[in-house]
């Protein structure tokens, strides 16, 4: 399907994602009783999270999984758990059994990814299929801790992997591989500011980058790119 773009300023785009929320919400609910999401860390936890913590949702019929978690743990600052249980899940009043955190400070990784593949297996099914996944993307091109040109971003045996040699601090982490990514009925990938314009503009009109935010934009079942002026700055058209 063609990907949806979205583009206004960035103080208009909270509203516009707590809109697409609540309305694939409230369809994942209708059909099945559950509505299914992974969530990111970084500047969309902090500039998109405080809104979609208002959202009036029944918060004990979602699941929350994440994309990638790095290796730390749950209170450390650079744990994307750890933001979104300040800026969602605690303001939202969530429930604790709504909650599936990626357990990536555990010393044996391998059996954190395997045990957190059968956690979302339970809710998600095997293959996983997850209702929205939430992405930011790098300057880079990466989503959750898929990289260009590494051996993770190529795996198709399994929902969750194990990343040691990250090329962004911290090296270890655990993310959700792109089948999974890509097999959610939406995918919405939020990009902010000029230094994201050459990304974007990669994603949605080189058919041939490989870039792994590209590689989302054509492979998504639904994706919708929701963008700020700047990041859509050299899109044909703007």
């Amino acid at each position: 399907m063609p990907v949806e773009t979205l583009v206004d300023k960035a103080e208009f785009l909270p509203e516009a994602l707590a809109l697409r929320f609540e309305e694939e919400g409230r369809h994942a609910l209708a059909a099945r009783g559950r509505f299914t999401l992974a969530l990111p860390g970084g500047s969309v936890a902090t500039s998109f999270f405080p809104r979609l913590a208002r959202v009036p949702f029944d918060w004990s019929r979602t699941d929350f999984f994440w994309g990638d978690e790095r290796a730390v743990p749950p209170d450390h600052p650079d744990s994307n758990y750890a933001a979104a249980r300040s800026l969602w899940l605690t303001p939202a009043g969530v429930p604790e059994a709504s909650v599936h955190r990626m357990k990536a400070e555990e010393p044996d990784l391998g059996e954190a990814a395997a045990d957190y593949a059968r956690e979302l297996a339970g809710v998600a099914g095997s293959p996983p299929r997850l209702d929205l996944v939430l992405l930011g993307v790098g300057p880079d091109g990466h989503v959750c801790s898929l990289f260009a040109g590494h051996p993770v971003l190529g795996l198709r045996d399994r929902a969750v992997a194990v990343v040691e040699d990250s090329p962004k601090p911290p090296p270890r982490r655990l993310t959700l591989t792109l089948p999974v990514v890509t097999g959610a009925a939406l995918v919405i990938v939020v990009a902010l500011g000029r230094g994201k314009a050459e990304i974007i503009r990669a994603a949605l009109e080189d058919s041939g980058s490989a870039l792994p935010v590209a590689l989302v934009a054509r492979q998504a079942r639904r994706a919708t790119f929701l963008l700020d002026v700047e990041a859509a700055s050299l899109l044909r058209g703007r």
